[in-house]
């Protein structure tokens, strides 16, 4: 292992080699900063959420080339595209001319170096992964080109917020690194010209990237970023499409390196192959209850296979795939505001769970909220939010989908690109009757802000909000607003066309002041406007999120809680199958066969047996038994083609039928 003392050895005894390259100023006013030639260490040995540092190796530049001294500024930018003027002071940021640039696209930021390089006759481009590092170092190995730390002087607003802060984006305005180079810890981010992927270890000379890939690499952290991200060695990525208020650029004056890209980066091999075949269902005796031990589907995995498996695993979801296979995804991560988060999957077949596998990763980036669906056609989707920082609420919503089963998946394409609310994904897209795709999204990352939806008429190339206000509703029954009643909500479509949706929190008082109750939204005009009632169903609480479906046999199917487990005496009152009454607790299930007026069937979601399960997350540790199930948790649904139903919560499998639930049990003892 190179140590850290040994790598500043070896720097030190490494030679750079001066060019005859001097400092410039272009047509546009834009200082040029001579890099010399020379080589350095790349990369870093952190582990963890910072693994795509390693491994260390020696990088080459076997020739000088200038850089832009600054960030291209909004009058540099803007004598390529005028138009871009209309985006200045956009969320606040970035206003006057000698601000950094920002709300640019990679492939914008690509248009602007072709347009300039024609009209100088030299060449312009971004600078490469490996140029944007060594420049940055200026001969350091040290976390930051001054030392280990950064100084205050470089602070703008370093964490991870909800709500951005505003500051001055204007350049140079901090000290230089040794090289002449300005904001290179911090100001805005920029795009390099690499693909993202892994490193390769070795000696390089010149090196470019992968040949292809799904991101294109940001360096430097922004104004908004955490000091841990915006040291020399970290390494960030973007949807190449993708442009906010935290990243812009700076130009390299130099041809392109001669040196070949590497190959495209091969993901690590699922644990087991993916079969093809089609799944011949068999349905099983309608009149037959079933229900299956919970299984626990969020496992370690060997660490032998280096999967991001973080400490807190939340936030299913699930659908059934052409094969016979369930497909389940989650999000894992050390806190629910962390740029570490990613996305996992696992499958279930032949009666049990693999480990899991990373499914959907956009390095650096928070990723909150995601969703599946098969359209029963072969083609799955999965909708997921991408952060541009940290935490949830500037979320864009991104769509893949697939026709092998999920085995491979499109390139993520961006179906909401603004970075903003009523992006927060919540499993449970559904798909309506003239098959159209609907989405489910929390529109604030409050607890109380309401749900919106986005809606698909032509199969997910285009979406639209049919909310067009701005002010989230009072929900208050009898009352009309543009947004559902509740976060987290289960939406459906009754069969007269109109959409039905439960949600947590926004509680509304029951008729007969008999206390709160879960809100219920109803909309005419395919959530266009939502007209509120209260359900007769207890409120939903932190750390728990419902279901609500239709079952392939025709009743509609909610799976919430009878309570916070906080309220110790709290719980319903559920039938026996003599016509009595008792106390539960936890997890129930309602079925309702006239479209959501009455709601005959609630049961309390146990076999009666007693046993200790885990429900992860913000669950832990609970007892099932005749009156006792999993107290909270994140629910996720799909019913597979022989009608047994699968609810996830955050860390279990539950497998039922609708004969189950129809079958009442007998008088708890």
């Amino acid at each position: 292992m190179i140590t850290r003392a040994l790598l500043l050895v070896l720097l030190l005894l490494s030679t750079f080699t001066t060019t005859c390259l001097a400092q410039a100023t272009n047509s546009l006013g834009m200082p040029l900063v001579p890099v010399p030639a020379g080589s350095f260490y790349m990369g870093s040995e952190r582990k963890g959420k910072d693994i795509d540092e390693s491994p260390v190796h020696r990088v080459t530049m076997t020739s000088g080339f200038l850089m832009g001294a600054t960030e291209v500024t909004n009058a540099q930018y803007e004598a390529f595209d005028p138009a871009h003027r209309q985006l200045r002071g956009k969320r606040g940021f970035s206003a006057g001319d000698d601000e950094a640039v920002v709300f640019v696209s990679y492939p914008e930021a690509v248009s602007f170096c072709a347009w300039l390089s024609r009209k100088e006759g030299k060449p312009y481009r971004l600078p490469t992964e490996a140029e944007w590092e060594y420049a940055c170092r200026a001969g350091s190995i040290s976390d930051f080109s001054m030392g280990n730390s950064l100084p205050v002087a470089y602070h703008k607003s370093q964490a991870t917020s909800r709500e951005a802060k505003v500051v001055p984006l204007r350049v140079g305005q901090t000290p230089a690194n040794p090289w002449g180079l300005f904001d290179m810890h911090g100001n805005v981010e920029e795009w390099c010209l690499d693909w993202y992927g892994p490193y390769q270890s070795g000696q390089q000379r010149d090196p470019v990237g992968r040949v292809s890939g799904l991101y294109r690499v940001t360096r430097g952290g922004s104004h908004g970023t955490p000091v841990m991200f915006l040291r020399s060695a970290n390494r960030l990525g973007m949807i190449p499409a993708d442009k906010n208020w935290l990243v812009g650029f700076r130009v390299v004056q130099a041809p392109m390196p001669a040196s070949a890209p590497l190959p495209v980066a091969v993901p690590p091999p699922y644990p087991r192959a993916i079969s093809q075949q089609k799944a011949l269902w068999s349905r099983v005796d309608p009149a037959k209850p079933i229900f299956h031990e919970p299984l626990r589907y969020v496992l370690e995995p060997d660490c032998g296979r280096k999967v991001p498996f973080y400490s807190h695993n939340h936030q299913p979801a699930v659908t059934w795939c052409p094969n016979g296979d369930l497909l389940a995804i989650w999000f894992s991560t050390d806190e629910e505001s962390g740029r570490e988060m990613t996305v996992l999957s696992s499958r279930f077949r032949a009666g049990q769970w693999d480990e899991p596998a990373e499914f959907f990763k956009v390095p650096d980036r928070n990723m909150t909220g995601a969703s599946l669906l098969h359209d029963g056609k072969g083609t799955l989707y999965h909708t997921n939010g991408v952060e541009t920082d940290g935490d949830w609420q500037d979320l864009a919503m991104v769509l893949r989908t697939s026709r092998d089963n999920g085995a491979t998946w499109t390139a993520p394409a961006l179906i909401a690109p603004e970075h903003t609310k009523h992006h927060q994904i919540i499993a449970g897209m559904m798909q309506t009757r003239e098959g159209w795709l609907v989405q489910p999204a929390d529109a604030d990352p409050g607890p109380t802000g309401g749900t919106a939806i986005h809606i698909s008429r032509d199969g997910g190339r285009t979406w639209t909000n049919p909310y067009e206000g701005e002010q989230t509703p009072g929900f208050r029954a009898g009352e009309t607003g543009g947004l559902i009643a509740g976060i987290h909500a289960g939406v459906v479509q009754l069969t007269n066309g109109d959409l039905l949706a439960f949600g947590r929190k926004n509680d509304i008082p029951a008729p007969d002041s008999s206390g709160l109750r879960m809100p219920m939204s109803l909309s005419h005009d395919m959530g266009k406007t939502w007209t509120y009632a209260p359900s007769p169903f207890p409120p939903v609480w932190s750390g728990q999120r419902l279901v609500l479906s239709r079952l392939n046999e025709g009743p509609l199917l909610l799976v919430s809680f009878t309570h916070h487990p906080d309220e110790k005496t709290a719980g319903m009152s559920f039938k026996t199958a003599g016509g009595n009454t008792y106390q539960g607790f936890g997890m129930y299930a309602a079925l309702s066969f006239d479209d959501g007026k009455t709601w005959p069937i609630v049961k309390l979601l146990t076999d009666g047996q007693e046993r200790y399960l885990n429900g992860g997350a913000w669950t832990g540790a609970f007892q099932m038994d005749k009156t006792h199930t999993e107290p909270k948790g994140y629910l996720a649904m799909t019913q597979t083609p022989d009608n047994l139903i699968h609810v996830l919560s955050s860390s279990l499998h539950y497998r039922f039928n609708l004969a189950w639930l129809k079958t009442l049990p007998q008088q708890p003892n």
